[in-house]
């Protein structure tokens, strides 16, 4: 069995800390069996590991996640980069075609889809596996996985069986039902209808012959090509609602979608993050602070506050899942973006009159890592190192800096540097185009690097 995960969001739900870059699954906020802070796809990949999963599983991902990815779970994993962001259906297309022409998988192989963040006992992943079983043994084209509701809930989708009992465990899908009002869902309880966790298995050759039924490439790497031609449009729209039979199996246990600061805030382990303080008359607060100023509560119960670089966020727990509606317009630049070397962090971004902006960061290397060997055609720096030691390339000519030195790097000047130990600089970019596609990379490798330079010397 191989398993897709799909890894996508917009960071609007768990805004100020999520952003376009950093989606919900990469916030550190739970706590890892060491008390360690992790993040959902930390957490996930790591309880996909203790079950031998990850020999066999692939992250489809956007472009803007890659890095996110790579920097929390290890840089081989196998990730399948949509050129664009369209939808579900596209996504698991792509990694279709992926198992099937580069991995060489069959078309009867049984393939698992789950997003990659549900917040899950190890046990929810063990009956994952049993999904192959449940294709196998009868006639379906999918198979899903639905949790037992503890509650009527409005935030779930819901599975509707039919209303034959099984007794092996294996329901037919009758019908679904998104997100219903509270009535609706209170019915649904009764009907012992299941939340939908987003969790379902087909064999290989679904995916396959439907996109040769489209006229569509099987080939992952004309697949990606033409990816545009791929329908905007979600899996459960395109595939699920035209399937003749779905059945399901139930789980039993626990099972949350940590979507919504009160939902997150509900499994965090500690009311506060950060440098902040709460009064001891604030009952069921809760604080997560990644600003270097305090922040604090008083007299004031239910309600979270969030701070990032990206902004603040007051609000009531209650009125929390509705974040969304409120930012769903506010256009900006993430302001923090973890990195496969480590991590920036936008301190200042003024734009002039003139045209000429100025963007000031503050850039961590972690030790052993490296920028690459890179260049700006539109845009001087000027780095001032303020922790460790490093090895800078530039003009050619390798040099160690440290503390206090500071590095002026001209427009369109070849640079990369490596960080000996954990180093950091606050970098002044001056320019007139200050964006993501102004950073020309050459070389990633800091081997490679050396031995490009060694070679023209």
């Amino acid at each position: 069995m191989k398993l897709v995960l799909l890894s996508g969001g917009s960071g609007k739900r768990l805004w100020p800390l999520s952003n376009d870059a950093r989606s919900k699954q990469f916030l550190k906020v739970l706590r890892d069996e060491q008390n360690e802070l992790q993040s959902m796809v930390q957490r996930v990949w790591g309880q996909l590991d203790k079950l031998g999963l990850t020999q066999n599983a692939v992250i489809a991902t956007s472009k803007t996640q890659v890095e996110m990815i790579q920097s929390q779970i290890g840089k081989d994993v196998s990730l399948i980069v949509e050129p664009e962001r369209r939808d579900t259906f596209p996504a698991i297309a792509l990694a279709s075609a992926y198992l099937y022409s580069l991995m060489n998988s069959s078309r009867d192989e049984i393939v698992g889809v789950l997003p990659v963040d549900p917040f899950v006992e190890d046990e929810f992943f063990a009956r994952l596996l049993d999904l192959e079983d449940v294709l196998k043994s009868t006639n379906a084209e999918l198979a899903l996985i639905g949790v037992k509701p503890t509650f009527p809930s409005e935030k779930y989708g819901y599975i509707i069986p039919n209303d034959k009992k099984s007794n092996n465990g294996i329901v037919t899908v009758n019908d679904f039902k998104e997100k219903p009002n509270i009535e609706e869902a209170k019915i649904l309880f009764e009907q012992e209808a299941l939340w939908n966790c987003g969790v379902f298995a087909f064999r290989l050759d679904k995916i396959i012959s439907l996109l040769e039924e489209k006229g569509l490439p099987t080939d992952y790497e004309e697949l990606s090509v033409n990816y545009s031609l791929l329908p905007k449009i979600s899996f459960d729209y395109e595939v699920v609602e035209k399937k003749q039979e779905i059945v399901a199996i139930q789980y039993d246990g626990n099972w949350k979608d940590l979507g919504t600061w009160n939902t997150l805030t509900e499994e965090m382990g500690t009311n506060i993050l950060g440098k902040a303080n709460i009064s001891n008359d604030s009952k069921n607060s809760h604080i997560i602070n990644e600003l270097d100023i305090p922040v604090s509560i008083l007299g004031l119960s239910n309600i979270i506050v969030a701070a990032s670089p990206d902004g603040i966020l007051v609000t009531d727990k209650d009125a929390s899942p509705r974040v969304k509606e409120l930012v769903e317009g506010l256009k900006q630049r993430p302001m923090y973006e973890e990195r496969r070397w480590g991590w920036y962090r936008v301190l200042e971004h003024t734009k002039y009159v003139n045209q000429t902006e100025v963007l000031t960061k503050r850039i961590s290397i972690t030790a052993g890592k490296n920028l690459s060997y890179q260049y700006h055609n539109h845009r001087q720096e000027v780095w001032t190192i303020v922790k460790g030691e490093g090895v800078l390339l530039l003009n050619n000519e390798f040099k160690v800096i440290k503390t206090g030195d500071v590095v002026e790097i001209p427009v369109r000047m070849k640079h990369a540097v490596k960080a000996v130990t954990d180093l950091e600089f606050i970098e002044v970019q001056t320019g007139n185009q200050l964006v993501e596609e102004d950073n020309h990379r050459l070389i990633l490798n800091w081997d490679e690097i050396e031995e490009s330079i060694y070679t023209l010397n």
